[in-house]
């Protein structure tokens, strides 16, 4: 089944080189500068490919090593590349040609309707409409019949050939009992519901129960460049017991998630692939539950800590940065961490921590956001002993509450309480290039820090 996963992950991983090789071929140096984050993201996906491949294999496998080894002049000639494209940035923009991105520190991004001013018109009135009154769908999912579907992958999979603007879906409030998938060739899907308490996609795959490897596990996957999901739930209901059980898997660039809820237990979020932005969010979870390869900024959003087994441990974060290179990472900016109900009582007994290094460049910002009494003191926590203490990158800045208080935080030296303008680099307008491609998705956004 691994060996099966390595194929398809490998097809995706050998679509970016080609579009990468693509681009470069047709461009001339003024293109080909204003399309460098394209190109980074595309190629920082590659590796995210290999590395879940890798990853579907049993640690104790004999198959795994060799795996690895066959990826290691691979991984590190296409990170040779990013650093090739970061230098070629540099050299351009000192010759003159700059990128036409704003500053993204200017609070002015913000137009008078509180969105940014860079979002493009229509995509700004899709996600601004109070109640999606005013969105008109193509398509209509509905369990009761009214609708053109029943199902969301009936809908999906009516999506029209030749294309051109979004192709919108409206789900009517309901639990729907399936496993979705936007796959590659389905570009610039809208999707929002009446509430993300009310229409719930909801599945129950999982590592422990069904063998299955963990991103094969999610209830709704999201493939496609350019997808939106708004006022919408995913659910994987494994439970603690399913362990690996994976509610939403994200690998669609430039893709924009806006009150929506991901709610499971083990790896609840995987941001699997390129640049990814969430807001208004509620995501739960124990285990590692919000983990990726890819890009993700996740802003003014709900972090809800569950109770986990008897023998665990809560991590909220897993980064899988596995090249210096890689302009991948997870930041949590503006956002509250808690605790469940059932876990308050507890909550001192079991442990909480801000998460741990997947890989070896495992990359982590929480900025600006409210930590609560939960939290070790030491904030952060081992993957398996020394194992990339001296290659991540941990930082925190600005939080507040009561876990908040870094004094008694862990002493790597690769964790760090950053200033102002290190943190300005993870703003979504800077980490994301969220100037240059946010606008097509329309969700309210802070591209600088509040303060």
């Amino acid at each position: 089944m691994a060996l099966d996963d390595c194929k398809e992950l490998l097809d995706y991983a050998v679509q970016e080189l080609q579009a990468s090789m693509s681009m470069v071929g047709d461009s001339d140096l003024h293109t080909t500068n204003n399309r460098v984050a394209e190109l980074q993201s595309w190629l920082s996906a590659v590796l995210a490919y290999q590395e879940t491949c890798v990853d579907g294999f049993d640690d104790k496998s004999p198959i795994k090593p060799i795996v690895q080894q066959g990826f290691v002049d691979a991984s590190q000639l296409t990170d040779n590349v990013l650093a090739i494209i970061s230098g070629l940035s540099d050299f351009l923009k000192s010759m003159g040609l700059q990128f036409n991105i704003p500053n993204s520190n200017s609070r002015r991004l913000l137009g008078e309707d509180g969105f940014p001013t860079w979002f493009s018109g229509a995509d700004r009135k899709l996600l601004a409409a109070q109640g999606n009154g005013n969105v008109k769908p193509n398509a209509v999912v509905a369990q009761d019949g009214s609708g053109q579907f029943k199902t969301i992958s009936a809908a999906i999979a009516a999506y029209p050939s030749n294309l051109k603007g979004r192709y919108i879906i409206y789900v009517k409030a309901g639990t729907y009992r399936e496993y979705v998938t936007v796959d590659k060739n389905k570009p610039n899907v809208f999707i929002y519901g009446d509430g993300p308490r009310k229409t719930i996609v909801t599945g129950s795959k999982s590592f422990a129960k069904d063998g299955l490897g963990t991103w094969k596990t999610a209830t709704f996957v999201a493939e496609a460049d350019g997808f939106i999901a708004k006022s919408i739930g995913f659910q994987n209901t494994a439970g603690p017991d399913g362990h690996q059980a994976v509610a939403l898997r994200v690998s669609s660039d430039m893709s924009v998630f806006l009150n929506c809820r991901m709610d499971g237990y083990q790896d609840t979020l995987l941001y699997q692939a390129k640049r990814q932005f969430y807001r208004n969010c509620v995501i739960s979870g124990t285990v590692d539950f919000i983990f990726g390869y890819g890009a993700a900024v996740i802003q003014n959003s709900l972090i809800v800590v569950r109770r986990p087994n008897a023998n665990q441990q809560n991590t909220v974060t897993a980064d899988g940065r596995k090249e210096n290179h890689a302009t991948t990472g997870l930041v949590i900016h503006n956002c509250r961490i808690v605790p469940e109900q059932k876990l308050v009582a507890d909550r001192f007994k079991i442990p909480t921590y801000l998460g741990r290094p997947w890989k070896q460049f495992s990359r982590t910002v929480i900025m600006e956001s409210e930590l609560a009494d939960f939290i070790q003191p030491a904030g952060w926590m081992p993957w398996a002993g020394s194992l990339y203490l001296d290659t991540l990158y941990y930082a925190e800045y600005a939080n507040r509450g009561a876990g908040a208080n870094t004094n008694k935080r862990v002493s790597w030296k690769t964790f760090r309480v950053i200033n102002r303008n290190e943190a300005l680099q993870f703003t979504a307008g800077q980490f994301l290039q969220g100037a240059a491609w946010i606008k097509n998705a329309g969700a309210p956004v802070l591209l600088g820090l509040k303060r």
